[in-house]
C-alpha cells in the first residue's frame, strides 16, 4: 500500500507520519487490496482536519475528521476508514453465488 501524506498549514514530522502509518495498518489487516492511500492534514482557525482517501478496485473511499486535536482527529479518521472498509469488504464478499451450471439438483425434483 502506497501513503502519500502532505500537510497544509501544518509540517508533517516523522512522528506524525510514523503515527498515520501505525494506524493505517489496522486497514490494511482488514482489506489488503488497497492500491493507494493519499492522507491530507491541514490546520484551521481552532481546528486540526485530517482526510484520507483510499483508493481501491472498484471502489475508492474517502473520509475525513475534524478535531482540536491533530491526533484525536487521526484516530476519529482510521476508525471511520476501518468501519468503511469493514463494510466495503462485506459488499464485495456477500455476492458471491455458485454459478448455475455448477448447482447440485436433486434427481427427484422436476426440473
Amino acid at each position: 500500500m502506497n501513503v502519500q501524506i502532505t500537510g497544509h498549514h501544518l509540517e508533517v514530522t516523522p512522528a506524525i507520519r510514523e503515527y498515520i502509518n501505525t494506524k493505517l495498518e489496522r486497514v490494511s489487516r482488514h482489506f489488503d487490496h488497497v492500491i493507494d492511500t493519499k492522507v491530507i492534514l491541514s490546520l484551521e482557525p481552532l481546528k486540526h482536519r485530517a482526510e484520507v482517501t483510499l483508493h481501491m478496485r472498484g471502489k475508492d473511499i474517502h473520509c475525513e475528521a475534524a478535531e482540536e486535536n491533530l491526533y484525536a482527529a487521526i484516530d476519529l479518521l482510521t476508525d471511520k476508514v476501518d468501519r468503511k472498509v469493514v463494510d466495503h469488504k462485506k459488499k464485495t464478499q456477500s455476492h458471491f453465488q455458485t454459478p448455475a451450471k455448477r448447482q447440485i439438483v436433486a434427481e427427484n425434483e422436476p426440473i
